[in-house]
C-alpha cells in the first residue's frame, strides 16, 4: 500500500511543477491558488481532482467542480477521468447556474415553485418582457426594448446594485423612463412566479434564497460536497461569491484558482473584491502563487511584469519563463490611425512571409470601432480576417441604421434603405413599410414634401422626430457634393432621434454611438458621397466567415476585442490604439475612478502572445468635427522601460 502511495506521489511530482504540485496536493482547508496567466491553471484543477480521487480515496460524488462554461467542467473531469484510469461517475460540476438547477429541481417547492418549472432563455425573457410592456401600457411611448429592459434587470442582480442605480447610470447617454422600466420589471418578476418560470438570474437568485433560508438545506449540501473547487474565481459576481461560502461553510475545503491580475469583467457583474478579499474571509487561508509561464517569451513577459506591477490593489507576482529568449516586443509611433491600419498589414505580410499561418496572428483593440480602418485597410489588400469578437464594422445593426440616410439620398430606388429608415419609427413593422413604399411607387424623394408628408400620415408614433429629421436632411442634403455634409447629416440623426432610439433598443447603447462617431470622423476622407458610399460598400458585401470553427479560419487573421480574447492565444498579438483616451478608455477612467482594471486589461492584451508583440501607437486622432487631436501615448507605453522594446517611428517594417 505504501508503495502505491508513494508511486502515485512520485508520478504528482513528475508531472507538475513545485507550485503546482502544492496547490494539487494541498492539506484540507481553505486555499487561494493565484495562476497567473500562461501558469497551467486547468492543469492544476485537473490534477488537483486527480489527487482528491486516487490519492486521498475522496469519493468524486462529494466533489463539486465549478467553473463558468458547462463545457470546461466537462473537458477538466474527461481529463481527470483519464488521469485516474477509469470512469468514475456522480461527479458534481458545471457553472453555478447548473448547480443551482441541481438543487432547484428537488427542493424549490420550498420558495413556491413547482419542481417542474421551465427555464427561459434569454429570447423567452425577452418575449415575456414584450408581452408585459403591452398588458401594462396600450402604446409604448418611449419605444422601450426587451433586451434594454433585461439588461438593466440583470446588471442589477449580478451587481447586487438597485434598478435605480442602474438606470441613472445608463441615463447618462439619454434620460430613460425609470417608473415604466420597474413596472415592466415587477410585472416580469410576478408573471414568472405565476407561471412557474425561472430565468437564468433567477436560478442564482432562488438556488441562494433556498440555502440561506433553510438551514436543513445549507447543511445538506453543506456536508455533501466535502471538497469545492472553483475555476476563475476573479470573475464571480456577489451572488456566486455568496453561493460558495454558503455551501463551503461546514467543510471549509476549498480551493478556488484564480488571477487578480486578470480581473476585466466588472462591467458584468464581476467583482474584484471577491478574490482581494479572499483571505480576509478565511483568515486561514494558504495562498499559492504559480507564476511559471510555459507560454510567452521571456522578452514578453519582461513587459508583462513592468506594465502589472504599477497597480497597488493587487497580490504582487512575477511571471518567470521557461522558454528560451526570442526578440523584444516593438512599439510603433506614426502619424494616425491610416499609418496604423497600412502598418498593420505590412506587419501581417512580413510575419505571413517568415512563416506564420494567418490563424496565428491576432489584433486586439480596447473597443469594436478602433479597428474599422484596419478592417477597410484588410479588406482592400485582399488578406481575410475574422472578427473574433462580433460582425465586421459596417455589418453592425446600427451602422446599417445611419447608412440608410445616405444610402436613400444617393439612390431614392433603394429599398432596402428605405425599408431599414423607416422601421426604426415606431408603429412601423415591415409589412406597413412594404406598403408605404408600393405606395410611393419604389421610390422615396427625401427633398420632396409630397413624399414625406405622405409617410408622416402613415406614423402612428414620432411624427415630431420625423419631422425634425427631414427637415435637417433636407437642409444638408443639397450640398452633399460637400463630404463634410455627410458626416453632419449622420450627426444630426443621431442628436435629433438616433440616441434616445439606441438608449431604448440596445444593452450596449453607448458603444454603439462610439461607433457612428467614428463612422462620422471616417466619413471626411472621401470628396464624394459616392465615394464613401461606394468603400464602404466594400465592408458588405464580402463573403463573411461567421462560425469560428469552420475550416476556412485558418487561413484567417484573428481581430477581437481585448475582453474577448482573454483565454485566448495566439504566436503573434498586434495591439491598436495604445494612447490616453483610448486605451486606457476615458469613459473607463470616468466610470471607475481609477485606471487599475485597465492596466489589468492590457495585461491580458499582452500574455496572449507566445511569440511577438507589437504596440501601435498613433500621434493625432480625427474628430467627428472635422478637427484633430494630438494624442499622447498611452500611460502603459510610458511604464515600459525604454530597454524592453524596439522602438520604430513612422515606418512600414515591423524589424
Amino acid at each position: 500500500m505504501e508503495d502505491k502511495k508513494e508511486q502515485l506521489d512520485n508520478f504528482f511530482k513528475s508531472e507538475l511543477n513545485k507550485e503546482q504540485y502544492e496547490a494539487v496536493t494541498s492539506s484540507d482547508g481553505p486555499v487561494l491558488a493565484l495562476a497567473a496567466a500562461g501558469t497551467g491553471k486547468t492543469r492544476t484543477l485537473v490534477y488537483r481532482v486527480a489527487y482528491l480521487v486516487k490519492k486521498r480515496g475522496i469519493n468524486p460524488e462529494r466533489i463539486l467542480l465549478l467553473t463558468f462554461t458547462n463545457k470546461a467542467a466537462q473537458e477538466m473531469l474527461e481529463r481527470a477521468n483519464n488521469l485516474i484510469g477509469t470512469a468514475t461517475g456522480g461527479w458534481w460540476g458545471g457553472t453555478f447556474h447548473h448547480l443551482c438547477n441541481r438543487i432547484l429541481r428537488r427542493h424549490s417547492e420550498r420558495i413556491g415553485y413547482n419542481t417542474n418549472y421551465t427555464i427561459l432563455d434569454r429570447e423567452d425573457s425577452k418575449r415575456l418582457i414584450n408581452s408585459c410592456l403591452k398588458d401594462r401600457f396600450s402604446r409604448n411611448k418611449h419605444h422601450l426594448k426587451a433586451d434594454v429592459i433585461m439588461d438593466i434587470y440583470t446588471q442589477s442582480i449580478n451587481s447586487n446594485v438597485s434598478i435605480d442605480e442602474v438606470i441613472e447610470d445608463k441615463s447618462k447617454l439619454h434620460e430613460l423612463d425609470s417608473e415604466t422600466i420597474k413596472q415592466v420589471i415587477e410585472d416580469y418578476r410576478q408573471r414568472k412566479k405565476k407561471d412557474n418560470l425561472m430565468d437564468f438570474d433567477d436560478l442564482l437568485i432562488n438556488g441562494l434564497e433556498l440555502l440561506k433560508t433553510f438551514p436543513d438545506i445549507r447543511d445538506l449540501y453543506g456536508n455533501k460536497f466535502l471538497h469545492i473547487l472553483v475555476d476563475e474565481y476573479q470573475d464571480t459576481n456577489p451572488l456566486q461569491s455568496q453561493l460558495v461560502d454558503t455551501l463551503a461553510a461546514i467543510h471549509r475545503n476549498l480551493l478556488v484558482v484564480g488571477d487578480d491580475f486578470q480581473s476585466i469583467y466588472s462591467w458584468r457583474g464581476a467583482d474584484f473584491k471577491n478574490i482581494m478579499s479572499f483571505p480576509e474571509r478565511y483568515p486561514d487561508a494558504r495562498i499559492i502563487k504559480l507564476e511559471i509561464n510555459y507560454r510567452s517569451v521571456p522578452e514578453i513577459l519582461a513587459v508583462a511584469n513592468a506594465c502589472i506591477t504599477c497597480n497597488k490593489n493587487q497580490f504582487q507576482k512575477q511571471l518567470r519563463p521557461t522558454r528560451k529568449q526570442h526578440r523584444k516586443p516593438v512599439i510603433a509611433f506614426g502619424p494616425d490611425g491610416e499609418w496604423q491600419a497600412k502598418f498593420v498589414v505590412s506587419v501581417i505580410n512580413e510575419m505571413l512571409a517568415s512563416g506564420y499561418k494567418p490563424s496565428e496572428i491576432a489584433v486586439l483593440y480596447r473597443a469594436h470601432f478602433h479597428s474599422m480602418e484596419l478592417q477597410l485597410e484588410l479588406t482592400k489588400v485582399k488578406l481575410p480576417y475574422f472578427v473574433v469578437s462580433g460582425p465586421r464594422f459596417f455589418e453592425q445593426a446600427h451602422i446599417k441604421d445611419v447608412m440608410s440616410i445616405p444610402r436613400i439620398i444617393s439612390n431614392p430606388c433603394d429599398k432596402t434603405a428605405f425599408l431599414r429608415f423607416i422601421m426604426l419609427f415606431g408603429g412601423i413593422g415591415e409589412r406597413t413599410a412594404e406598403k408605404i413604399w408600393e405606395t410611393l411607387g419604389g421610390k422615396f424623394l427625401i427633398n420632396d414634401d409630397k413624399y414625406t408628408s405622405f409617410v408622416k400620415e402613415k406614423l402612428r408614433e414620432d411624427r415630431n422626430e420625423w419631422e425634425k429629421i427631414i427637415t435637417k436632411i433636407s437642409s444638408l442634403s443639397h450640398n452633399l457634393n460637400n463630404i463634410t455634409e455627410i458626416g453632419n447629416l449622420i450627426d444630426e440623426f443621431v442628436r435629433v432621434f438616433y440616441d434616445k432610439y439606441a438608449v431604448n433598443t440596445y444593452e450596449d447603447a453607448e458603444r454603439r454611438i462610439d461607433d457612428i462617431y467614428e463612422l462620422i470622423t471616417y466619413s471626411r476622407r472621401f470628396d464624394t458621397l459616392d465615394a464613401f458610399l461606394s468603400d464602404t460598400a466594400l465592408m458588405t458585401n464580402l463573403d463573411a466567415e461567421t462560425d469560428p470553427g469552420d475550416k476556412k479560419h485558418t487561413h484567417s487573421i484573428r481581430l477581437s476585442t481585448i475582453h474577448q480574447a482573454k483565454g485566448l492565444e495566439w504566436r503573434a498579438v498586434i495591439v491598436l490604439w495604445l494612447v490616453e483616451g483610448m486605451f486606457p478608455s476615458s469613459r473607463s477612467l470616468e466610470e471607475g475612478k481609477d485606471d487599475e482594471e485597465e492596466r489589468r486589461l492590457f495585461y491580458v492584451a499582452v500574455t496572449r502572445a507566445k511569440d511577438d508583440l507589437c504596440l501601435c501607437v498613433p500621434y493625432i486622432r480625427e474628430m467627428k468635427g472635422g478637427g484633430i487631436m494630438f494624442c499622447r501615448p498611452s500611460r502603459f507605453i510610458s511604464e515600459i522601460p525604454q530597454d524592453l522594446a524596439i522602438i520604430k517611428r513612422t515606418r512600414y517594417s515591423l524589424y
